[in-house]
């Protein structure tokens, strides 16, 4: 277990999820992940931030009664400047649907999609650096796009944060994973025609845990689906599930955890 400490620019640096009823959602990642709950700042609503021995790990928020937005995880890349990263997204080709604005002393964000529609934030970290524990149980372990193919949105997404792009053999899969500082950060997955429909081009958060095949067996019983069931993978074995209200996301017990 390592603590997080300032993410370099285009580094996933937090994960948060809206959702309409706040306090159902509170007690089923409570149960799964063995968070506790905290107040976040008041400027984004009724908000909550995530906690494992303490530390902030994720952030969940309510969603207006009036708005029926998709309920999903957003993934945060972290900027230096969010007014100068939501004009290099505006001039790339990406929408900035919210924002900038200031979480009090937390700090500054925007809520953004790229070209494909994909939705992602971007976080100016102040007195809030993102989430403070990372590689143990119940905290994110890595972000990925899932989109149809690579080659378009590959490059928006150089140009904004400035990544490294390694592409493996795309013989095998249309794979590109994103670094900073040699370091893999995050990656694009195209997916082609297995994209769901319904969803389009989103950002998909894997969070770690120490048993998949137990954790996707309680996500069914606090009330979630398990769309895709455990399997392995190099990355380690892996499942996909839902939430009670419909956000996806992935389980992972690494490779060499």
């Amino acid at each position: 277990m390592t603590e997080a400490t300032r993410r370099k620019p285009g580094t996933p640096c937090w994960v948060s999820l809206m959702v309409h009823r706040l306090d159902a959602t509170q007690e089923f990642y409570g149960a799964l992940f063995g968070w506790r709950f905290e107040p976040g700042p008041r400027q984004l609503g009724p908000y909550l931030r995530g906690l494992l021995d303490g530390k902030e790990v994720a952030g969940i928020g309510q969603l207006p009664a009036d708005q029926d937005l998709p309920i999903a995880w957003t993934t945060y890349l972290a900027t230096d400047d969010a007014d100068e990263t939501a004009e290099a997204i505006r001039c790339s080709g990406g929408t900035v649907a919210v924002g900038p604005l200031g979480a009090a002393d937390a700090g500054r964000l925007a809520i953004c999609s790229d070209p494909t529609g994909a939705v992602f934030g971007i976080w100016q970290a102040a007195a809030h650096l993102g989430t403070a524990v990372v590689g143990a149980p119940g905290t994110p372990a890595w972000n990925e796009l899932l989109t149809q193919e690579t080659e378009a949105v590959s490059k928006f997404y150089k140009t904004v944060f400035g990544y490294e792009l390694d592409a493996g053999d795309p013989a095998e899969k249309d794979l590109v994973t994103l670094k900073v500082d040699e370091r893999p950060v995050a990656s694009l997955y195209g997916i082609g025609s297995s994209l769901p429909r319904d969803r389009g081009a989103h950002w998909m958060t894997w969070f770690e845990v120490a048993d998949t095949d137990e954790a996707a067996r309680r996500v069914a019983g606090l009330g979630g689906r398990v769309l895709r069931e455990p399997y392995d993978d190099p990355a380690g074995r892996l499942a996909t599930v839902a939430d009670p209200e419909g956000a996806v996301f992935t389980l992972v017990r690494s490779a060499g955890a």
